[in-house]
């Protein structure tokens, strides 16, 4: 296959610039994604919601993704119609399902209503927390498929990696700002609002990119024509589907997907609970600790991604990544470890392993799948992800209420559970131990089918 050396894509500022863009508006998404997670208590306090209903809502966020089959559509029409179409489509439903998730949160209308045995509230918010699923992942695999347009045989793991960390940014402020926001306006739904607007800002920022892919796809159809190489790329088709699954390579790694984000992502959905509950930090405060994770991320994702673009061994990074969850976790669970330092310290040893991980993953994608159907197998590997992080915050928040409350304390003057985090830390650590299991499946895998995942992206 003949190399194209003239095209937009080697002009370093222009495949900067496009990664910013579309980056901003991943950070806008994730702000939404975790907006909720250090607002728990005041749920509990404002609008008498319990562990259990908190679970539900958080979990919604892959209900259309897994049961409808949403993201693999998503994927087959990325790899159908392409970047803009599919881009564009996902961010306005990204805005879509935050309008609905703000009504339900802010208005009193739903405060007497019961729709099938739930609060009107919490169903109708997960609902727009749902249709928001589906705009973000779609959103996220469009923007993995378009820094592999962009950066394939260049800084790929390093621009993936700047990506996970600008999306990090996201979770860091979410977690940090919205107790601060909900109390500056008086309303839990506040901050809600502030994510519909920066949703709305993300989705122009996204608009706008499209017109440097347009750039891009002539420049790179000229330069064909330039070398006579005028023959089009075989276009997708549904029995790839069947390529993909039956490649033991992907599995791996989506297994490992699942398992690491589901011992990551819901337990930031739990982390402010469990500070306030074993560490005995202030409310007000305890999405700061947890914030941490994500600000490390920022820096250590491209840092290690950079690392794996230039030396190489992104199976032994996995590796790295799966032990040093174990470990903080196992940590976590321990009854006796209860001071605010050795919270802080776990937080930030997760947030290396969390750096580690998906800055080899997403890049080994690539190696083991054909461009051609990458939208379908990254799209596969979120809905296989979207199963953790719909199952985990349900089942966390069952076992909370069923088999965790240890009192009562006021907030506010409001009596709210107490709860003991043994038992769900005890769980991510079970998740975290798969994980590594399968690290290890893939790296003997990639032995025996040199796929080239110890091998550095960077191509001289």
């Amino acid at each position: 296959m003949e190399t194209i050396t003239n095209t937009l894509r080697d002009s370093k500022v222009a495949r900067w610039a496009a990664l910013a863009m579309v980056a901003f508006t991943m950070l806008c998404g994730y702000y939404l994604t975790d907006i909720m997670a250090p607002l728990k208590p005041m749920l509990e306090k404002e609008l008498l919601w319990n562990s259990a209903e908190y679970g539900i809502f958080t979990s919604a966020y892959g209900w259309f993704n897994v049961f409808l089959l949403m993201l693999i559509f998503g994927g087959i029409i990325l790899d159908k119609m392409g970047v803009r179409f599919t881009g564009k489509m996902a961010t306005i439903i990204m805005v879509v399902g935050t309008a609905i998730k703000y009504w339900a949160i802010s208005t009193h209308s739903l405060d007497t209503v019961q729709i099938i045995g739930m609060k009107g509230q919490v169903v109708i918010a997960s609902l727009g927390f749902a249709i928001f699923g589906v705009g973000v992942e779609v959103a996220g695999i469009t923007v993995s498929k378009i820094i592999v347009k962009w950066f394939k045989g260049k800084e790929m793991a390093l621009a993936m990696g700047l990506e996970m960390a600008t999306a990090r940014m996201g979770t860091a402020l979410a977690l940090a700002t919205s107790v601060p926001i909900a109390e500056a306006f008086g309303k839990v739904s506040a901050p809600i609002l502030v994510c519909l607007i920066m949703l709305c800002i993300g989705m122009i920022s996204f608009f706008i990119y499209t017109f440097m892919d347009k750039k891009l796809d002539k420049s790179v159809a000229a330069e064909a024509d330039r070398n006579g190489n005028l023959e089009e790329e075989e276009s997708f088709r549904f029995s790839d589907i069947l390529n993909i699954v039956t490649n033991k390579g992907w599995w791996y790694i989506a297994i490992l997907c699942v398992l690491f984000y589901s011992s990551v992502f819901p337990f930031l959905k739990y982390a402010s609970d469990l500070m306030v509950n074993k560490f005995g930090v202030d409310p007000k405060l305890a999405g700061t600790i947890p914030a941490l994770l994500p600000f490390g991320t920022i820096l250590l994702t491209p840092l290690f991604g950079n690392l794996y673009d230039r030396k190489g061994r992104g199976a032994d990074i996995m590796i790295l990544g799966s032990v040093l969850l174990i470990i903080v976790h196992a940590l976590f669970s321990i009854p006796f470890l209860n001071q605010t330092p050795v919270a802080i310290f776990l937080i930030i040893v997760l947030g290396i392993g969390f750096s580690l991980v998906p800055s080899a993953m997403w890049p080994s994608v690539p190696k083991i799948i054909p461009e051609k159907q990458l939208g379908t197998a990254y799209a596969m590997i979120f809905w296989v992800q979207n199963w953790g992080l719909m199952g985990v915050p349900a089942l966390i928040g069952w076992v909370l209420n069923k088999y965790c409350i240890s009192g009562t304390h006021l907030v506010d003057g409001v009596a709210v559970s107490s709860y003991n985090y043994t038992v769900p830390m005890m769980i991510f650590t079970g998740f975290g131990l798969l994980a590594l299991i399968f690290a290890l499946l893939l790296k003997a895998e990639d032995k025996k089918k040199g796929y080239g995942l110890q091998m550095p992206n960077i191509k001289k």
